[in-house]
């Protein structure tokens, strides 16, 4: 009997400066269906540190982006999202979520409107599961969608210094550019749009432009007196810090906003029905069950990573969402779901560490306070 071929997996994806990462030395590792750079000879503690005191770049452009254009584009991307879209101006963006009918998240987004479009940016791993969702909500409205994923480069110039540098290659004024507004420019000779925008907690700006600019954007941002390139693995270190969720980890398809500590981002309200609305309303009403918390590792050089159990009073309530050794703290820190009750600070929790269970006490979050420009 013949064996049938195993299907080979989906070669990885590789985004327009993926030579240059390989030719700076970069660890190349899968994420998220692309080869991405984790971290540079320098290593995931200087690139840290670089964001936290001076300036470092990031090639996130594995994230997805849909442009929606047409007459009803706000009133749909206000169907499909859960933050009130009605309240952006142009030149404007939020943080929202993409919800199911239990409200639940299928990803975290940013919502960008412009004069004649708005766009929406996801999560890479979850690209394709995004956009079917949303494409299966649009029902009779006047809308286009696009996938422009692949055509776009995205650089996150992130630290104190972010403004300085970007400033030197751009006559956009940054310092009139408040924190998730944007302005469209060159920098560098590319068209951008400059966001100020970020997943670290620094002040910092995110600059989308055309793949075939990535190459030229990056050599005028990274190098010796100016930036430090960073990796997937200071990205991690750096929000996790700052208390910001990773899809997949904190935030998944059984939790929710409310239960995840970003009621901010939920308008009830907003006077447009979106997915997810009932479930949402149920659960305000009714109080949730559990939330999203921090801790901090009592015992020295035992690091709790993700997916270890956690317990409480003896008994398993989760297990480690986010979990690593972040160098400005400079201690073991992580994130779970623990009962309302007892979520707060100073509730002492145990973590199986490969079989043996290791003190840990919730912290109030975020770590490191936040440095955005208000």
């Amino acid at each position: 009997m013949t064996q049938s071929p195993v299907p080979s997996p989906e070669p990885l994806k590789r985004t327009p400066l993926h030579d240059v990462h390989v030719a700076l030395g970069a660890r190349m590792v899968p994420f998220a269906g692309f080869e991405m750079p984790v971290s540079y000879p320098s290593g995931i503690s200087s690139e840290h540190r670089a964001v936290r005191e001076d300036v470092g770049v990031f090639d996130v452009s594995h994230m997805g982006e849909f442009e929606v254009t047409g007459s009803d584009r706000n009133a749909f991307v206000q169907r499909v999202t859960c933050n009130d879209v009605g309240a952006l101006k142009p030149g404007q963006a939020q943080y929202s979520g993409i919800l199911t009918k239990a409200g639940t998240f299928v990803d975290d987004c940013l919502v960008y409107r412009f004069e004649d479009k708005l766009m929406m940016v996801v999560n890479a791993s979850n690209i394709q599961t995004d956009w079917d969702h949303i494409l299966d909500q649009k029902g009779g409205a006047d809308v286009r969608l696009r996938d422009i994923s692949d055509e776009t480069a995205l650089l996150a110039v992130q630290g104190p210094k972010a403004e300085g540098l970007i400033g030197q290659l751009t006559s956009l004024g940054l310092a009139m550019i408040p924190y998730y507004h944007f302005a469209q420019g060159k920098v560098a000779g590319a068209q951008c749009f400059v966001s100020r925008t970020g997943y670290t907690g620094e002040d910092g700006f995110e600059l989308y432009c055309r793949a075939g600019d990535a190459e030229k954007l990056w050599h005028a941002l990274v190098g010796a007196g100016r930036a430090e390139p960073a990796g997937l693995g200071a990205r991690d270190t750096l929000r996790l810090e700052a208390g910001l969720p990773l899809y997949g980890n904190d935030i998944d398809d059984t939790s929710t906003p409310y239960e995840a500590g970003l009621a901010f981002i939920v308008k009830l309200d907003k006077g447009a029905p979106f997915t997810g609305l009932e479930a949402l309303k149920k659960q305000k009403l009714e109080g949730v069950r559990r939330r999203l918390v921090g801790f901090k590792v009592s015992e020295p050089k035992a690091v709790a990573r993700h997916g270890y159990p956690v317990f409480l009073d003896g008994k398993q309530v989760d297990v480690v969402r986010s979990g690593t050794v972040t160098p400005t703290v400079n201690a073991a820190i992580g994130t779970t779901y623990l009962p309302k009750d007892r979520a707060q600070s100073g509730t002492k929790i145990e973590i199986d560490i490969r079989g043996k269970k290791v003190a840990a006490e919730v912290v109030k979050m975020p770590f490191v306070p936040h440095r955005t420009k208000k």
